[in-house]
């Protein structure tokens, strides 16, 4: 992934590195020496980038330890009063609608950008739902799929942007669901369709990732909305 964009600031290229970078909040960071190498910048100016980004609540630094990502709570604009606006006048089927015109595009990209530790752990969530006990653990492990390939686009945009359709989703279609107690069964499509978006993550095939996104979308959507 190009890190590197027109008029950015050090401080916007280290924060583009670590979006694609796939670390999880409490990671240790790679040592001082090998990022400043990593995004040809120097390690003074690493630090006052480093020292941007604590300030902004995004890593922390620990004398002897090294620096740590952190795991932001809360985003610096609360999105609450939109997404119950945006519920109050979004259908279910309005929703699926908005997830059809944006993941299919999000994958294409995640299909060019995401890094190995986006695929590992793409891979490893697909397994952890096949052992899902119930629904409820399926749909969480299922959104962070679906987030995940967002985030793997490297685009804060389009994660922002795919974090309040599913938002939205989730309020208006999944809350209003009869879910049974067990969990989803042995051949529940939804996993094969899932390994055929990441194979096609794994291939960088863009075209193959939005195709495979699409029909798994149409396949949730025939499912959940049966008499859309």
């Amino acid at each position: 992934m190009n890190i590197f964009r027109p008029n950015m600031t050090t401080r916007d290229v280290l924060a583009n590195w670590l979006a694609g970078y796939g670390a999880v909040p409490g990671e240790r960071l790679p040592p001082e020496r090998q990022l400043s190498e990593t995004l040809g910048i120097s390690r003074g100016e690493l630090r006052k980038a480093m020292t941007a980004l604590e300030t902004e609540g995004y890593v922390e630094r620990h004398v002897g330890r090294g620096t740590f990502l952190r795991e932001v709570t809360a985003p610096d604009i609360s999105y609450e009063p939109l997404l119950a606006q945006l519920s109050d006048v979004t259908s279910p089927h309005d929703a699926m609608m908005a997830r059809l015109s944006l993941e299919p595009e999000l994958a294409g990209h995640a299909a060019i950008h995401a890094t190995q530790r986006h695929l590992a752990e793409a891979r490893g969530l697909a397994d952890a739902m096949r052992a899902a006990r119930n629904w409820a653990e399926y749909e969480q492990l299922d959104s962070r799929l679906h987030e995940l390939i967002a985030v793997a686009t490297g685009n804060p945009l389009l994660v922002e942007l795919h974090r309040i359709v599913n938002a939205v989703r989730l309020s208006v279609v999944w809350s209003n669901l009869e879910i049974p107690r067990d969990g989803p069964p042995d051949n529940y499509h939804s996993f094969s369709e899932h390994d055929k978006i990441i194979s096609a993550l794994e291939q960088r095939d863009r075209r193959a990732a939005h195709t495979a996104m699409r029909n798994h979308l149409k396949s949730v959507h025939a499912t959940l909305l049966k008499d859309d």
